[in-house]
């Protein structure tokens, strides 16, 4: 796979990540270890995203 569908995968996952946080974040019964979980798997998505961002910028130059 390319890095630019790469990246747009990635961005899917990170908004798809961030929709699951938000419905999980509405209920009172939510578990905040599941929470803290989505949370750090969408930062890893993020870095990830920048991490390619970088390499495809530094590509250019």
């Amino acid at each position: 796979m390319g890095i630019y569908p790469h990246l747009m995968e990635l961005e899917k996952r990170h908004r798809a990540l961030e929709d699951e946080i938000n419905e999980a974040q509405m209920h009172p019964s939510a578990d905040g270890l599941v929470i803290a979980e989505l949370k750090r798997r969408k930062l890893q998505v993020k870095d990830e995203i920048a991490r390619l961002q970088n390499e495809v910028g530094a590509s250019v130059h």
